[in-house]
């Protein structure tokens, strides 16, 4: 009966509607931003025997995270072949990584992805921030553009630091990963060995058509947000003037706001 109650009272909190409930979800996006800060900061004292412990503690804390969510699933296959589990799975993972002697713990990034596109994370954003309601899907794609640039600019640093006298921080490899996906390519800063030019070329290939997407997306989005009245659809042509799932009369704002 007691863990029964306990188990209440943690889903409550990730599921409720309370101002408690709120206020922990909005505790853990801090602690999710904070992970990735903190991960930018350490490139600057990259080889501190300290980073590794606080790695672990992240670790942990994303660890009892999961747990909890788990635990209070009632669809506990789903949950765990959910993807955004799974990238939740992999950012845990990766903080353990640096006892053994590894260096994934920039995917720790991918956590902020689960959290923002939480259905109640989001809902509780849009009543709490007209501005996030107005413009949600631009927000969102800044986000995306943010957490893939910062998961490429890692990729280049752990893999670089040790062997590119020219990659000595997050900034050195933020510039590579810049110049790259805007094919300005100054050259100054090139990376090391086969794996430096394979990651390169992943950059180059992939990375820049998913950029520009991004970039097209926050400035020119495809959808606009405006609730028909009739049907109830809410997501349309920035130029509609029928809804194209009821043919009602639609009079969306110049600027697609609501």
């Amino acid at each position: 009966m007691e863990e029964l109650r306990l188990k209440a009272r943690i889903a409550a909190l990730y599921e409720g509607k309370s101002e408690t409930a709120e206020r922990f979800r909005y505790g853990l996006l801090l602690a999710d931003i904070t992970t990735v800060l903190f991960l930018v900061v350490v490139t600057f004292y990259h080889g501190e025997p300290w980073i590794v412990w606080v790695d672990f503690a992240f670790g942990l804390y994303l660890g009892l995270d999961y747990l909890a969510r788990f635990w209070i699933s009632s669809r506990k296959g789903a949950f765990v072949l959910n993807l955004l589990n799974i990238a939740d799975l992999i950012a845990m993972v990766s903080l353990f990584i640096p006892l053994v002697g590894g260096t994934l713990s920039f995917l720790r990034s991918l956590r902020i992805l689960r959290v923002l596109r939480t259905y109640r994370v989001q809902k509780t954003l849009r009543e709490d921030f007209p501005l996030f309601k107005r413009h949600e899907d631009v927000i969102l794609s800044a986000v995306n553009l943010v957490i893939f640039l910062f998961v490429m600019t890692e990729l280049v640093f752990v893999t670089q630091v040790t062997i590119n006298p020219e990659v000595e921080n997050f900034l050195d490899a933020m510039y590579f990963t810049v110049t790259t996906l805007t094919t300005t390519g100054f050259g100054d800063i090139t990376l090391k060995g086969e794996h430096g030019r394979l990651i390169s070329i992943l950059i180059m290939v992939f990375g820049v058509s998913l950029f520009l997407r991004l970039i097209q997306t926050m400035f020119r989005p495809s959808k606009v947000r405006f609730t028909c009245q009739d049907c109830g659809l809410f997501l349309h042509e920035a130029d509609a003037v029928h809804c194209k799932h009821c043919g009602a009369v639609l009079n969306i704002p110049s600027d697609g706001s609501v």
